[in-house]
């Protein structure tokens, strides 16, 4: 019965559900378009790439290259740590004078022999100018930070070409029109048994009936 007058106030203030929602839509959909228009997330970028010591660092041998791979799985080791550290952010710095710091993220991983660079930027351009600076850092500037190196540069051979790809938007971003919008229908219904609650007219039968007066007749509406 309860259920039935709650949905009976909904449907006489129907209007009042609809006015907040409306409002809500109007402000919240254009900001939507534009962030799903202009990336809200940001940009990535993923770099593989493989590092080894500089051929005159290594003696000659005869046939057992095994500590060679041992050797480029250790630098490559060296490198994704490093890459995480502030100061290959601050090599980056150097060569990007505008360089937004707080938007700039930066995630390392490595399988053997093999390192991966993942690098995201809310600009599109500033990021491949900064996949441009961070591929010329690593292969110039880690013999400043690996004595092992001997002062050689270490070779690096990136694997792929670098794709800048559009980042979606935050979870957070993602639902917060739509709880906006609940928010605005909450908004509505309330206002409507508001209404109901401040409204001084009897529309029902059961009405009556519940200030404890008799209905002795009723007038159907047809």
């Amino acid at each position: 019965m309860e259920l039935m007058l709650f949905f009976r106030v909904l449907l006489r203030r129907w209007w009042l559900v609809v006015i907040p929602v409306l409002i809500v839509a109007v402000v919240v959909i254009p900001q939507w378009l534009r962030e799903r228009s202009t990336s809200g997330g940001g940009y990535t970028v993923t770099l593989r790439y493989t590092a080894a010591q500089s051929a005159s660092n290594v003696a000659p041998r005869d046939g057992d290259y095994q500590d060679v791979w041992l050797a480029s799985e250790l630098a490559v080791n060296a490198l994704t740590d490093w890459v995480r550290s502030t100061s290959f952010e601050d090599e980056i710095g150097k060569k990007i004078t505008d360089l937004n710091a707080a938007g700039f993220g930066v995630a390392a991983d490595n399988k053997r022999s093999v390192g991966q660079l993942i690098m995201s930027y809310p600009d599109e351009k500033g990021l491949a100018a900064i996949t441009q600076a961070a591929m010329d850092v690593m292969k110039t500037q880690a013999q400043n930070y690996f004595p092992q190196l001997g002062g050689q540069a270490a070779q690096v051979t990136f694997l792929d070409s670098p794709v800048i790809t559009a980042a979606p938007p935050p979870i957070a971003n993602r639902f917060a029109p739509f709880i906006r919008l609940a928010l605005g229908l909450l908004g509505g219904m309330a206002l409507a048994f508001l209404w109901e609650y401040l409204d001084p007219f009897v529309y029902r039968r059961e009405q009556v009936e519940a200030a404890g007066l008799p209905v002795l007749a009723s007038i159907p509406k047809k």
